[in-house]
Parts: C-alpha cells; sequence; structure tokens
C-alpha cells in the first residue's frame, strides 16, 4: 500500500489503462461504467504527474469523483445513441452461392433439415416447394436456411 502511495500519479494512471482495456476488450463498450472511471483515473494520475493537481488520496478520491461524473453527464448520450446504432444490411457469406436439390417437401414450417458444413439446418421457404427441386439460399438466421427455387 505504501507503494502505491508513494508513486500515486503512476498507479492511478495503471489502473485508468487497466480499467479501460477490460471495458473495451472485454465488455465491448456495452456498459460505459469502466470506460467513465479509466478517464478519470487516467486524466487525474496526469495532472498529478505534471504538477496540476497535488499528489494525495483525498485529491485524487474528489478528483476522479468529479471527472467520472462529469463524463457520466456529457457522453452517456452520445455513446448511447452510438450503441443504438445497429446497421441491420444483410451480410453476404459463403451461403449466398449455396444452392442444391432438396429431398423433401419444404415450406414455411421448418420440418425439413439439409445437412451443410457438418450442420443440419432446417430449411424454410415463402413458397411450398416439392421434392427434387434445384433451390438457392436467400436468407440465413440462426439455424435456419431460407430458400427458393432457381
Amino acid at each position: 500500500m505504501e507503494y502505491i502511495v508513494n508513486n500515486l500519479p503512476e498507479a492511478l494512471m495503471i489502473l485508468g489503462v487497466i480499467a479501460l482495456i477490460i471495458e473495451v476488450a472485454v465488455l465491448g463498450l456495452s456498459t460505459f461504467i469502466l470506460l467513465f472511471l479509466g478517464i478519470s483515473l487516467f486524466s487525474t494520475g496526469l495532472m498529478m504527474n505534471v504538477g496540476l493537481l497535488e499528489t494525495s488520496l483525498t485529491t485524487a478520491l474528489w478528483s476522479n469523483t468529479l471527472i467520472t461524473s462529469a463524463c457520466a453527464v456529457l457522453l452517456w448520450k452520445p455513446l448511447k445513441r452510438m450503441q443504438n446504432n445497429v446497421d441491420s444490411k444483410d451480410i453476404n457469406s459463403d451461403f449466398a452461392e449455396l444452392n442444391f436439390i432438396i429431398k423433401n417437401d419444404v415450406d414455411d414450417l421448418g420440418l425439413t433439415t439439409h445437412a451443410y458444413s457438418g450442420i443440419n439446418w432446417k430449411l424454410k421457404s415463402h413458397q411450398p416447394l416439392p421434392a427434387g427441386t434445384h433451390v438457392k439460399v436467400i436468407k440465413k438466421e440462426v439455424g435456419i436456411l431460407w430458400v427458393e427455387a432457381i
């Protein structure tokens, strides 16, 4: 503990970087709490290191309280808006060119399966398709391939 108190600015900057790494790498900016705390810890340590703030635990506590609160007030809405901005376009993958002949009838219930890449996928179609129809994949969902006749 004495080592940390004697090297308080460096300890705060290291804790700030660790909090930022955990927030970004592990949590994927999902909570923002560690982001605000990390910014606060690093900036307080930096200000203590250059002499703008007194190097004491009390100053560190109050500075982190104020900076964390200010970051939360100023950044919460923009970060939340950024987080809610989701791109919903379909991504083309190796399924985009997949076509095959179905062995059983296919409808929108998904009772028929097709083995591809070691996985049994449920097949669904907006229009009923009889067995033996040559189909292509038009949409992918978790465990489901939507197909249409070629």
